[in-house]
């Protein structure tokens, strides 16, 4: 019995009486910051996340500016590493390479079945793009800018930045919305801002020449342009209040569709007489619209008990009812939407004219359509703009705001 024993600590020591580790055993992933580099056909967008793991598993924070996109969908299977986003119908499917390591493949659904961008990230990466170590230009302020310039295709956009020695965040806002919170740093006489929020992925480069920004701009792996800009203080875009109608011969909107629960929304409902009433033009897909939606639920959650009411119409770029819904649901539960969304059908431009006849055309998504207690058009606000904009946003919520409690005091 001796001797057996002896053997089997033998055993122990040299072997640990079981099969080696193969390369398929659980892997583990250090906490911390990560740097991640998605590949743009052959340009690097760089993206920064906190890795962390507790009894729960693991959970991962998107940073861009300041906002912060928390994952808990994260699942870790010996080699094998998925990360579901929380909002949009995309995901990362990799390797683990080593606990400092991953690589794989960025899905992103709503794009096709087969659309992907390649990526790497690794651990105790914490500089977005590298430092150069000179003298940065300034380029903090207000910037006119045009994008694909001298082509049909054109369009204006205003520049907002706010530089603190090398780094910069910022973004662009458009007649149609903004590019949410881009994050970035001024090296010499470059400019180069990045941010990914789980259905977008910007990449964005300019040289500064004599007061003017010349640069291009990606997002993700089928669409890049040039654009140009110039300091200007005074610029301003199109008022936001003036570019959707209703058609003529229409002063109301009327409709009747599903809800994602399954009763039905009207804005001529008995429910809704002598309310105020915002009606949001949305889909689940759209970043600026998950922007507005907890700007109007804050707003519905605060007046909802002195008559305002919200409702949500969806249109949506999964082409299955069900796996719609499902986007809108998770969208809902995601934000904790208090007020009811309804789904009215594809994003076609042909299903959205269709569904929404008095209107001229749906130029953005989101649009509001405001409506007095006496079932009266007052307003109708094409895109939004979101809290990447900065004092912009803040003049918007205030005004939105004011105008709400007007519309409730008539």
């Amino acid at each position: 019995m001796v001797r057996l024993a002896s053997v089997f600590l033998l055993c122990a020591l040299l072997t640990r009486c079981g099969p080696a580790e193969s390369p398929e055993a659980q892997r583990s992933l250090r906490s911390g910051t990560w740097r991640l580099e998605m590949d743009l056909d052959g340009q690097k967008l760089p993206v920064l996340l906190d890795l962390q793991r507790d009894s729960a598993g693991f959970e991962l924070v998107f940073r861009n500016g300041t906002e912060r996109i928390v994952v808990r969908d994260v699942v870790l299977d010996h080699d094998s590493i998925n990360v579901r986003m929380p909002l949009f119908d995309s995901e990362f499917k990799g390797v683990v390479v080593d606990d400092s390591t991953f690589s794989g493949y960025w899905y992103n659904y709503l794009k096709g079945p087969d659309y992907r961008i390649s990526f790497s990230a690794r651990a105790g990466v914490s500089e977005r793009f590298p430092a150069h170590g000179a003298r940065s230009s300034l380029v903090n302020g207000a910037w006119r800018a045009v994008f694909s310039p001298g082509t049909p295709e054109a369009y204006p956009a205003l520049g907002l930045f706010h530089q603190q020695a090398d780094l910069i965040t910022g973004t662009f806002g458009t007649e149609t919305g903004d590019y949410r919170f881009l994050d970035g740093v001024v090296a010499e006489d470059s400019l180069l801002l990045s941010a990914f929020d789980g259905s977008h992925a910007f990449l964005f480069k300019a040289a500064l020449r004599n007061d003017s920004l010349i640069g291009r701009y990606w997002s993700g792996v089928h669409w890049q342009e040039p654009w140009v800009a110039v300091r200007d203080d005074r610029f301003r875009l199109r008022d936001p209040d003036s570019l959707t109608f209703l058609k003529e011969g229409h002063n109301m909107v009327d409709f009747t569709f599903p809800t994602i629960d399954g009763g039905t929304i009207s804005p001529s409902d008995q429910s809704n007489t002598g309310h105020v009433r915002m009606i949001q033009i949305m889909g689940s897909w759209c970043p600026n619209c998950v922007d507005e939606t907890r700007l109007l639920d804050e707003l519905y959650s605060q007046y909802h008990g002195l008559g305002l009411n919200v409702m949500a119409i969806a249109f949506e770029k999964q082409e299955d009812p069900t796996r719609a819904i499902q986007g809108l649901k998770r969208f809902r539960d995601e934000l904790d939407v208090a007020y009811p969304i309804a789904y009215a059908g594809s994003a076609s431009k042909e299903n959205t004219s269709a569904q929404l006849p008095f209107l001229d055309h749906v130029m953005s998504y989101p649009t509001c359509i405001f409506i007095d207690k006496a079932g009266m058009v007052r307003r109708i606000r094409t895109g939004f703009y979101g809290p990447g904009t900065g004092d912009h946003y803040l003049h918007y919520k205030r005004n939105l705001e004011a105008f709400v409690v007007q519309l409730l005091a008539e």
